[in-house]
């Protein structure tokens, strides 16, 4: 005989919504501390389309994940290796993709090293908190993160930053594989952008189709190659790196910074849609700061460290023939690394090969939450196999690869700063949800109410404060296709900050009405 958690005579005396046969199916789920994990997945997968439920029950068989977005039961949430986290979004982050985003301050920004540096090492520091504390919400509520959200936008509301999600996990599974590519095409050449794309994002599918283990597996040793070769790249272009003999390069205007700021954050701040959905099957009983730590530094220790040295190779290339050449103008990260690994003859040549595999640790988990996130759209998406859409994930990825990489740069800016844009108004208002209304307490959340847009809030204080905050971001921002009135104004690209901070004012004002109106929701 099985007897009830308190999480669960809790969560059925908060209130109404055990109604339906699926609702009573998971409830069920909770109560029997006895079913594993594949049990779960074997309920879930009944809710899949018919057409794919003999397939599935096949891939279950093999161990691979066919889990949906479905929230993850308190008693099952029991991985007690919390310090996983670590190691999976230290590799995710430890590759030349954060190179390149650091090697944008002098390239495409314009700044000289010390502005470059001094901005990567405050903006690390302090923009690493986001998604380091998103990633708590997978191990305490056992939800994905476009699942989680609907606890401030509401079941229909939430349809918009899963959609956007999607766009934002495919931008970056874009700039992951070009930056791969480029660095595979730079070994030989016999190799050319469009293959070394192939070979990446073929990588990528692979670990993304076997599912959540094998992702925290893969994760776990993957950023070895990075770290061996990291050392060696230091030690090969260590006496080009001196600040004195580099090419000097006009005083910094204040627009420069902040808008280097801003796209710098970009980067950081959007992987706070992605991080709840790697933590829900880990314990849910967990300290939060445990938590909360391990994720900040699987950020800021990799984010850091290769932010910095894309810099200060950046700022010395133009100074520096074959980096210079090698670098394309700026558009060529990978034959930048090939031309500093250049002296070292064959063995650079496999550290570069080893460099652009890499990226794969980025592509992986990306393509992950790209299908997550197109399963939490609708009802109907839902019921689509998760691995279903890391195969359309791919098909889209290979043809808009093999054409951003034509302008790497321009392309790297402009992704990254417009999810930049919505995902910073996101976090606001899921933020302030949390502190402001449900007073940073999990169990204020109501998970069995996770699918009842009658149970869940309406969604009305979050989409107008979110479509209030591009009020600001528009006339905020600056790209190479669009500046606004107040960038032109001289203050750059600014529309992350604003764009935050009135999300911030109008969905504290706007929900405080709302539940005024929507008792208990």
């Amino acid at each position: 005989m099985t007897t009830e958690s308190p999480s669960v005579r809790s969560s059925v005396a908060a209130g109404p919504g055990v109604e339906s046969s699926k609702e009573l199916a998971y409830v069920a789920v909770k109560r029997d501390d006895s079913r594993s994990d594949p049990d779960i997945e074997r309920i879930d997968d009944e809710r899949q389309l018919s057409i794919f439920r003999k397939l599935t029950n096949v891939l279950l068989s093999w161990g691979i994940e066919t889990h949906g977005i479905t929230p993850i039961p308190a008693d099952n949430r029991t991985d007690g290796r919390v310090y996983q986290l670590f190691w999976l979004w230290f590799s995710a982050n430890f590759n030349i993709l954060a190179f390149g985003t650091g090697s944008a301050g002098p390239a495409f920004f314009g700044l000289g090293l010390k502005n470059s540096l001094l901005v990567l090492l405050f903006v690390d520091i302090v923009t690493c908190v986001v998604p380091a504390y998103f990633a708590v919400f997978g191990p305490k509520l056992g939800t994905r993160g476009m699942v989680q959200c609907r606890f401030s936008w509401g079941l229909y509301g939430a349809m918009i930053p899963s959609l956007l999600n999607v766009f934002s996990s495919q931008g970056f599974l874009i700039l992951n594989s070009i930056i791969g590519g480029q660095a595979l095409a730079a070994v030989s050449h016999r190799l050319n952008d469009t293959l070394g794309i192939v070979i990446i994002s073929v990588i990528s599918l692979a670990v993304t189709f076997c599912g959540y283990r094998f992702l925290h597996i893969f994760e776990s040793v993957a950023w070895v190659p990075s770290a061996i070769a990291f050392p060696i790249l230091i030690g090969l272009a260590g006496k080009h790196l001196n600040p004195s003999t580099m090419p000097p390069v006009p005083s910094a205007s204040a627009a420069q910074v902040l808008s280097f700021t801003s796209f710098v954050a970009s980067s950081l701040i959007s992987w706070c849609t992605f991080t709840p959905d790697y933590g829900v099957y880990h314990e849910s009983t967990a300290s939060t700061l445990k938590i909360f730590v391990y994720v900040y530094f699987g950020f800021l220790t990799p984010s850091i460290s290769w932010h910095m040295l894309g810099a200060a190779f950046a700022a010395a290339a133009p100074g520096i023939p074959s980096w210079q050449s090698g670098f394309e103008e700026g558009n060529n990260v990978g034959g930048l690394l090939a031309a500093v690994l250049a002296p070292a003859g064959g063995f650079g040549k496999f550290l570069l090969v080893l460099i652009a595999l890499s990226t794969s640790c980025a592509c992986a988990p990306t393509m992950y939450t790209f299908g997550m996130s197109f399963m939490a759209i609708t009802p109907f998406f839902a019921r689509v196999p998760r691995y279903v859409f890391a195969i359309i994930s791919e098909a889209i990825l290979i043809p808009l690869a093999v054409i951003g990489a034509k302008k790497f740069y321009t392309t790297l800016v402009d992704v990254l700063s417009v999810i930049g844009y919505w995902s910073t108004a996101f976090a606001a208002i899921v933020l302030i949800e949390h502190f402001l209304f449900r007073h940073s307490s999990f169990q204020a959340y109501n998970i069995l109410h996770w699918n009842k847009s009658s149970l869940l809030p309406p969604g009305i204080a979050a989409t107008l404060a979110f479509l209030g905050s591009f009020g600001i971001i528009v006339p905020s921002m600056q790209q190479t296709w669009y500046t606004g009135p107040i960038a032109k104004a001289g203050t750059g690209d600014i529309g992350v900050f604003t764009g935050g901070a009135v999300a911030v004012i109008i969905y504290a004002v706007l929900r405080t009405v709302e539940r005024q109106l929507w008792p208990g929701r």
